[in-house]
């Protein structure tokens, strides 16, 4: 309880900052994904990109769907997500314009080394999601309509399943919480596999599954729609924008690496 107070009180902070910067062109309001953030990319990539500007970056780091409400309100400038149907749904709607690709890393689905489900090795993720379900082993969901939430989702739809039950767990949590959650409770749950890496060490759990193109993780960036919201940064944006998809920036993402082993690949074209 303490922890999810103080994620609360931190989310609230940082959005009484954005909006109290609004208008200032020399700050640019970033939402993005927790897994960005947790990974460490961006405190890689984004103090490179301040120089380059002589701007400020506020990051609000919440999940895909938060992100994209927060672009939708206009409260941010720009948003970096990984949730392709609704990142298409947000620009089709007006919220947004210029969406580039940035890069993709996989899912990937972890759990104790027991395998109660016997899921390891497993090709086909549904198959494997399947095999939880029916063990009625703990799983750890998101449960914040982030992109992983929405992937996960999107196997059980496939499946005709609705998990519920004391074995399912609805976190409400960021990427790195809900590792942590598995860890502890020696659960399943659905990942990106770049803040798996951040937090392998602290998590216990291997990696079960992995390789099934049904688990490729997409990133894209958008602007916030200038004509929707004349007080939006769309300078400041379409600088970013730019500078992340260039060849400075993509060399960049893909030179990024933990215990390693490189988190993300380029995309842009």
């Amino acid at each position: 309880m303490k922890r999810f107070v103080t994620i609360v009180t931190a989310f609230c902070f940082a959005i009484a900052t954005t909006l109290a910067f609004a208008g200032d062109k020399s700050l640019i309001r970033l939402a993005t994904t927790t897994s960005t953030a947790n990974s460490g990319l961006l405190d890689f990539l984004l103090p490179k990109f301040e120089v380059k500007c002589s701007c400020k970056v506020n990051v609000i780091s919440v999940g895909s769907g938060k992100a994209l409400k927060l672009g939708e309100d206009g409260n941010v400038d720009v948003v970096l997500v990984h949730a392709r149907p609704a990142e298409d749904a947000f620009v089709a709607a007006g919220h947004g314009i210029d969406r580039k690709d940035v890069m993709y890393n996989d899912f990937i689905l972890i759990g104790p080394n027991n395998d109660p489900a016997k899921i390891n090795g497993e090709k086909d993720v549904l198959t494997a999601m399947q095999k939880i379900s029916q063990k009625k082993w703990r799983f750890v969901s998101r449960g914040d309509d982030s992109g992983t939430d929405q992937m996960e989702k999107s196997y059980w739809k496939a499946l005709n399943t609705k998990p519920q039950g004391a074995w399912y767990v609805s976190a409400g949590q960021g990427m790195g919480e809900v590792l942590m959650m598995s860890g502890e409770m020696r659960a399943y749950t659905l990942t990106d596999r770049g803040t798996y890496l951040a937090f392998k060490d602290k998590v216990g759990l291997p990696i079960l599954v992995q390789g099934d193109s049904k688990m490729y993780n997409p990133y894209g960036i958008i602007a916030v729609n200038p004509k929707k919201f004349p007080d939006a940064n769309y300078k400041g944006a379409t600088q970013l924008i730019n500078w992340i998809t260039s060849a400075e920036g993509q060399s960049l993402i893909a030179s990024f690496k933990v215990d390693g082993e490189q988190l993300f690949t380029p995309s842009a074209k």
